[in-house]
């Protein structure tokens, strides 16, 4: 299976550099000068690195495809992959507990929340620092980033493509009061 190692930011300098925003736990293992990785969308690589570095707080990357600050910008947004069966890379989770999420999996579900309505449909995982966000469309095309914590997110049932949600009043726009006005 295809997992997402980093994804790739804005240009760094003039000579090809990226800013990346790393999914893994070994980015210098996986991502090391010389190794080649496939991308999506598929038509911006395969994409072969030859510089990686770590500044203290992020981590920059030069891909042999790339060599200028025109061809690095261009890979804004495109997602480095890697084709593993280990479920620890890209994998995160609401509790403490051992079940783990990967993107693909949560992609797609039919939001609900504990009563059963209908919020939308799960179309994201973005990473946070202090925690994951499940970004939830609703039916009126509104974009909802749902902290993901076992509070808000008390169930997700894969077989049944659904994930349950318990929003505070407010979060959903329309749906519940929000805290202030109580």
């Amino acid at each position: 299976m295809l997992l997402t190692l980093a994804v790739i930011g804005s240009a760094h300098a003039l000579k090809g550099e990226v800013r990346l925003e790393i999914r893994t736990d070994d980015p210098e293992g996986r991502l090391a000068p010389g190794t080649t990785v496939p991308t999506e969308p598929a038509q911006a690589g395969p994409l072969t690195v030859s510089r990686l570095r770590f500044d203290g707080s992020r981590w920059f990357a030069a891909f042999e495809q790339a060599r200028d600050r025109t061809a690095a910008e261009a890979l804004r947004g495109v997602r480095l992959l890697v084709e593993t069966d280990d479920v620890s890379d890209d994998a995160t989770s609401p509790t403490e507990g051992d079940e783990s999420w990967y993107r693909h999996e949560l992609v797609g579900l039919h939001a609900l929340n504990v009563t059963g309505e209908a919020l939308g449909e799960v179309t994201d995982l973005e990473p946070g620092v202090a925690q994951d966000r499940l970004v939830v469309t609703t039916p009126e095309g509104d974009d909802v980033a749902v902290p993901f914590v076992a509070a808000l997110v008390p169930a997700i049932d894969l077989e049944a493509g659904t994930v349950t949600l318990d929003p505070p009043g407010g979060l959903f726009p329309g749906r519940g009061e929000a805290e202030e006005a109580r």
